[in-house]
């Protein structure tokens, strides 16, 4: 729901973490306010993407099944990095710093604008997945479902931030 705090996800897929730009990107979202409450690096197997991928996001649905496998090729790559944000709005703010899922299309200032550019036309070319470096749950419901998926409840904190009086 708007005008509230809120909980969302997000991946820092394989290309982000071998490419060395997790902190630079992480960086950004702590610097608008946003808080780490749950974290880990973690290898998932198919099982696991294709739960994400498909039984939550529908993505053979929507994208079909070619798009899901070059998907899949490339989050199981490497490593990714997890993370649950708090705050104000949380869901919409993380979307709108993330920018557009095609690099390509993504605004400059955006994090996908500035750290990667390829287009959909290409990936598709070469037969890869887009390496557009972060994962962000689209809505509340995704956001649930997903931080669920990752995250069992033992690993996300409540705590206070000093400057929380300042961002919520």
């Amino acid at each position: 729901m708007a005008n509230e705090i809120q909980r969302t996800l997000v991946l820092f897929k394989p290309d982000a973490v071998q490419r060395g730009v997790v902190g630079e990107i992480l960086s950004r979202f702590e610097r608008v306010g946003l808080k780490i409450v749950a974290t880990k690096m973690i290898s998932p197997d198919e099982d696991h993407y294709r739960k994400h991928y498909e039984d939550i996001g529908k993505m053979i649905s929507r994208r079909g099944e070619h798009a899901f496998d070059v998907t899949m090729k490339l989050m199981v790559s490497g490593p990714v990095i997890a993370i649950v944000f708090e705050g104000v709005e949380a869901i919409a703010l993380v979307r709108k710093l993330v920018g557009a899922t095609e690099p390509k299309s993504a605004d400059p200032g955006t994090i996908r604008g500035d750290y990667s550019h390829m287009s959909f036309g290409y990936a598709d070319s070469q037969e890869k997945g887009i390496p557009n470096l972060i994962h962000a749950s689209g809505d509340e419901a995704d956001a649930e479902q997903e931080i669920a998926h990752w995250f069992a409840e033992s690993e996300i904190y409540e705590y206070e931030k000093p400057s929380d009086k300042f961002i919520r």
